[in-house]
């Protein structure tokens, strides 16, 4: 690119930015955008440039043009502009967005220590559960920042409604725990595990509507190590998550109220759950990868 070649055939030169500056009747600063690619000179300061440097205008653009009248400059260097500004833009937004995953990171972080360090279980859990619910809540401020899904896709509408599901979850369970840390609520062990089947279940059956429709993102889903790093893996994942998650949900109904224990009933549940989409996701990724060679 050109701010490249700047660069590099400055210090050929032996010019500092301010030397090249004043030679080409400018500020350092303006030298210092045109070689962090944050412009372009225009067509009548690029060729005293190329003068100043001994090189082509050519050397500079990088690029072979026909004439290197003022126009074809002016013309090449406004399409060299475009390129750069939407570089910059790209730029922009992945710092954005690393800023954000940094924040939700932090609270992932903040809510892990209010649960180890706090003694006392009600504050704890707000605390933790306030952190968490942040994340979640800055996630869902942007989705469209971290996604490449743009704000008029209806795949955005899908990643929305996940996560406002997403907080109803977290905020019902941090209520409940709240409440219970505090003894205003009282569940016998009968109570408490028809809870917590209902929200395994309601989980199951949320998850199974809206997973063929999630797009390919690293932050919601079945975020598994192949899954996130190839997007027919990711489909397939989440196709085959949308066709079973409505049978298991009601066998684990059906098993969690005729049969004991149930904790373990909900672990194979959880497990065959992820497991049969991870499973024949990572058959896939391996066969795509390595050819038709079974792992």
């Amino acid at each position: 690119m050109i701010n490249d070649n700047i660069k590099r055939y400055r210090k050929e030169k032996g010019y500092s930015q301010e030397e090249m500056a004043v030679k080409l009747h400018v500020v350092r600063q303006t030298v210092s955008k045109w070689e962090n690619g944050r412009s372009v000179p225009d067509a009548e300061v690029l060729i005293r440039m190329a003068e100043v440097l001994d090189v082509s205008v050519n050397d500079l653009l990088g690029i072979e043009i026909e004439r290197d009248d003022v126009k074809d400059l002016t013309s090449e260097l406004a399409r060299v502009n475009e390129v750069l500004a939407e570089k910059n833009r790209q730029e922009n937004l992945v710092k954005r967005a690393s800023e954000k995953r940094g924040l939700i990171l932090f609270l992932s972080f903040a809510s892990m220590l209010a649960v180890l360090g706090i003694k006392n279980p009600v504050v704890s859990v707000v605390l933790s559960g306030g952190c968490i619910l942040a994340a979640v809540f800055i996630l869902y401020r942007n989705l469209a920042l971290m996604t490449s899904v743009t704000t008029d896709d209806m795949r955005l509408k899908v990643l929305k409604i996940t996560t406002i599901f997403n907080i109803g979850i977290l905020m019902g369970g941090i209520i409940l725990a709240a409440l219970t840390a505090a003894g205003v609520l009282r569940f016998s062990e009968q109570e408490e595990k028809m809870t917590a089947m209902f929200i395994v279940a309601c989980i199951m059956v949320f998850m199974g509507i809206v997973s063929p429709k999630l797009p390919f993102t690293r932050h919601t889903g079945l975020r598994l190590p192949w899954t996130i790093r190839d997007q027919e893996t990711w489909d397939l994942a989440h196709r085959i998550l949308g066709y079973i998650s409505l049978p298991l949900a009601l066998l684990y109904v059906a098993c969690s109220l005729t049969m004991e224990p149930f904790q373990q009933i909900t672990l194979v549940t959880v497990l065959l759950w992820i497991g049969i989409p991870g499973g024949i996701s990572y058959i896939f990724y391996w066969r795509k990868i390595h050819g038709n060679v079974l792992p």
